[in-house]
């Protein structure tokens, strides 16, 4: 790692550290949700909001966020962003009413669209040759998923130590400290003689749509309200795909690209999938905190059998079967795999031991998201000209993402409003699991659909 010291190295820890904080907020507040529940007057549907209003705002703008950075420069894109995510943070760690904390939530998603891709933009520049680009992704990407591992845990010690509040605050100092060595690390941009225009509508469009999707089915028992929210969903994801297809410049996602069996299935599978591993975490953390009654840093370390065994799956097993099976194979198996482990974690009662009502589903859900994650990825990205091969990516995260918000507000809704007594909140918790494994299920089928090959490469 010598090749790393100097300035390229306090550059890659810049990297690692804000791309940490941006996956370590998709999680770090699942774990916090039943005390800020209680602190801030959330009722049951409403919870949902302090993870969705990020992950909406997230998947809505991550497109347009990976095109600022060649359109404004990327130390200005990359300190607007954080500067952006801290602020939010510090304004979510003192709100003092739900609106207030959803509405830094929905500003930190901005603000992560943002900074992510700025992220990697700064790596790709920083380290242009081979080996030493190829240890410093190594790294970053470590730091991604270690972002993600770290997140139930952090969330649950902070939480039992402090207060659901540092969950928030934690990043103002790690922000702050970036911010002050981006200004002195990261090159000053050139000037521009002219700059390409954003497809700012089309960002807007999407994550309209996506945010009042998510309201109508969250609420789809209160009539009315929720049937106008949905048609209002409906109609701005119709009105994304006409400014799509009117965008002459650099569209968010060329249309052309579902031309392809290949990406319009795979990502349909995406979002399937998005819509169950994303969520879970959050019924999972209510269900050990509500129904079991465990502490917060019970709830945190609870969660290890899951983390862990997902990624020793993800990195050495997965990659070693897709050597000689097909891809598809895998993906289906793997989904049927974690279904059967939500099935069982449907059954969870008041009553019910860890072995047997935590880590033994864990097992099953981590060995069937680990085998399926990989794969899926690599054959929606798969095959796709060059040109194209940005906007693929980009497609499948931004799925993934919408496939988060758009699942979890439907599993609340699934949940429903029962009362707080534990065997109540079991039977709610039990409804969403239960439909986990219906979509799971759905999206092993949709999986046939994708084109058959008798043998692929793991990507290396």
């Amino acid at each position: 790692m010598g090749e790393l010291n100097g300035r390229g190295g306090a550059l890659l820890a810049l990297s690692c550290a804000a791309q940490f904080m941006v996956v370590l907020d998709v999680s770090v507040v699942n774990v916090a949700l039943p005390a800020i529940q209680s602190s801030l007057g959330f009722d049951a549907v409403d919870l949902q909001w302090v993870v969705n209003a990020y992950a909406v705002v997230f998947a809505g703008f991550l497109l347009l966020g990976g095109r600022l950075a060649d359109v404004w420069g990327r130390r200005r894109v990359f300190l607007a962003g954080l500067a952006g995510f801290t602020a939010a943070s510090l304004v979510g760690g003192l709100a003092y009413t739900a609106g207030l904390l959803a509405t830094a939530r929905a500003v930190q998603g901005l603000g992560a669209a943002v900074l992510a891709p700025a992220t990697l933009t700064a790596l790709t520049t920083a380290f242009p040759d081979g080996a030493r680009r190829t240890r410093a992704l190594a790294a970053w990407t470590a730091l991604g998923v270690a972002g993600g591992t770290a997140g139930n845990l952090l969330g649950g010690a902070l939480t039992e130590f402090l207060t659901w509040r540092a969950t928030l605050l934690i990043n103002v100092p790690v922000g702050v400290l970036a911010l002050v060595a981006g200004v002195k690390l990261l090159p000053v941009d050139t000037g521009r003689e002219s700059r390409p225009r954003l497809d700012i509508p089309g960002a807007v469009a999407v994550t309209l749509g996506l945010a009042a999707l998510s309201y109508g089915l969250s609420r789809f028992a209160d009539g009315g309200l929720a049937v106008a929210a949905l048609g209002v969903g409906i109609t701005a994801l119709a009105g994304f795909v006409l400014i799509e297809r009117r965008t002459t410049g650099a569209p968010l996602i060329p249309l052309r690209l579902f031309s392809s069996r290949t990406i319009m299935v795979g990502n349909v599978v995406m979002l399937l999938a998005g819509a169950c591993l994303n969520p879970m975490w959050y019924f999972l953390a209510l269900s050990m905190q509500n129904v079991l009654h465990y502490s917060a840093l019970q709830t945190g370390l609870g969660f290890l059998p899951h983390t862990l065994l997902s990624i020793m799956v993800g990195t050495w097993l997965t990659p070693w079967l897709m050597r000689f099976t097909p891809h598809r194979l895998l993906i289906a198996g793997g989904a049927l795999v974690a279904a059967g482990g939500f099935g069982w974690q449907s059954a969870l009662t008041p009553g019910s031991g860890y072995l047997a009502g935590i880590a033994g589903p864990a097992v099953l859900i981590a060995l069937g998201s680990g085998l399926l994650n990989t794969p899926l990825t690599t054959t929606v990205t798969a095959g796709i000209d060059s040109a194209d091969a940005g906007a693929a990516s980009g497609l499948m995260n931004t799925t993934k993402q919408a496939g988060a918000a758009l699942g979890l507000a439907a599993l609340v809704m699934a949940a429903g409003t029962p009362d707080t007594a534990p065997e109540h909140l079991a039977t709610a918790y039990g409804h969403a699991f239960a439909l986990i494994a219906a979509i799971l299920t759905a999206a092993a089928v949709a999986t046939f659909a994708l084109p058959g090959r008798a043998r692929q490469l793991a990507p290396t």
